[in-house]
């Protein structure tokens, strides 16, 4: 099993990322007849090579010839569905379109299934996630990392008319990534691109321990005057099973708060981007119980974790101190049950045992709303993203 790392300097698009899976070693004749067996009318592929500033990439294009219909998230279910392409890519195409349909529903207050994809359900968008589920699978890929991604200025033109860079659903889609804001002077990633990172990708944690096998390059259409508008996409091996990461460690004893507190306290320590919170007893000066409330968090929140903290509770002085952790991999997942849809938070690496682990808001919600027991849908659900990571 090997790691993609997508070195996305000039960001990423869909036609960047397959660029740079087939300039990486996947066939390019084996995915045109994996594309065939969608049976989507006039599109044309092709590929080419692109110097970019003396980088010799690879340009992978979809030429559509015919007008497309508009087209809905359950219509793409049943083209993929109905292809004769592995299961566990036809999984993972989905999936890239089911989180897309979320950003989009979230952005115009609509579901899921009533979202018009316009631009991202054309011909185009369909093949691009479709050979990027494809090429991960053949590149025998198991674990995705992305490098920060520059977000870009200015607006773009849409089927609903001027929107900002990043467009809506990127923003959406790219939560829990790092950007640089304000980075680039076009859009530098498209919802396509952020659609299948949200599927397959997880932030690179700092510097990388790496063994490269091969170098593939994808071009993108643009030209920019500041960089080489190309996709960097690393495969090989990491030289550690564990991420890492630094982090801050913000700090309070506390003693004569109503505890009744801590649950709102908590609330909004989480709410403001905190990574962690937990409170500890402990045994205070002259003998008296008090509690060591703590918080881990990017650095870059310190002074407004500090002030939630001094408002909220009665503490008069923090301390904070830098803090080094390993994590184990790990990547959320949406699987389906008869309960309805339970996202799975799965992590692991060949050195330790795989952890499956249903979001238990989501359990409960379906418990509920099914008058099941809470165990059978966590249960149900686990046993679905066994089946997903297995097969």
């Amino acid at each position: 099993m090997r790691t993609a790392y997508l070195d996305a300097f000039s960001g990423l698009s869909g036609d960047m990322i397959a660029g740079a899976i087939l300039d990486a070693g996947a066939d390019f004749d084996l995915l045109k007849d994996m594309v065939d067996t969608l049976q989507l009318r006039g599109c044309k592929l092709s590929t080419r090579r692109k110097s970019v500033s003396g980088i010799e990439a690879l340009k992978f294009d979809v030429e559509v010839v015919e007008p497309q219909p508009e087209r809905h998230l359950r219509d793409i279910r049943a083209i993929i569905q109905g292809a004769g392409i592995a299961p566990k890519v036809a999984r993972n195409a989905i999936r890239v379109f089911e989180l897309l349909a979320d950003a989009e529903a979230k952005v115009h207050h609509t579901t899921p299934e009533q979202v018009h994809f316009h631009e991202v359900g054309a011909v185009d968008s369909i093949v691009d996630i479709v050979a990027a589920a494809w090429g991960f699978d053949l590149l025998n890929v198991n674990d995705v990392l992305v490098s920060a991604l520059p977000l870009g200025t200015g607006f773009a033109k849409s089927r609903h008319g001027i929107i900002p860079v990043p467009a809506p659903a990127t923003a959406e889609l790219l939560a829990g990534f790092p950007v640089r804001l304000n980075d680039g002077s076009a859009e530098m990633v498209t919802p396509t691109g952020a659609a299948v990172l949200k599927a397959f990708a997880r932030p690179a944690a700092g510097a990388l321990r790496f063994e490269i096998e091969r170098v593939g390059y994808g071009a993108g259409s643009k030209d920019f005057v500041d960089r080489p508008n190309v996709l960097r996409l690393l495969l090989g091996h990491q030289g550690s099973a564990f991420d890492a990461d630094d982090v801050l460690e913000i700090a309070a004893n506390i003693d004569d708060l109503n505890p009744q507190i801590y649950d709102h306290v908590c609330e909004r320590l989480f709410a403001a981007g905190a990574r962690d919170v937990t409170i500890t007893a402990t045994i205070m000066k002259k003998g008296r119980p008090g509690v060591i409330l703590a918080v881990l968090a990017e650095p870059a929140l310190r002074d407004e974790l500090a002030g939630i903290i001094f408002a909220e509770t009665s503490t008069i002085g923090i301390r904070f101190h830098p803090v080094s952790r390993l994590k184990l991999p790990r990547k959320t997942l949406l699987v389906e049950t008869r309960f309805g849809g339970i996202r799975v938070k799965v992590s692991g690496t060949g050195s330790a045992p795989l952890t499956i682990a249903p979001e238990y808001d989501d359990c409960h919600r379906a418990a509920l709303a099914h008058h099941v027991p809470l165990k059978l849908v966590m249960d149900e659900a686990r046993n679905s993203a066994n089946r997903a990571v297995t097969t």
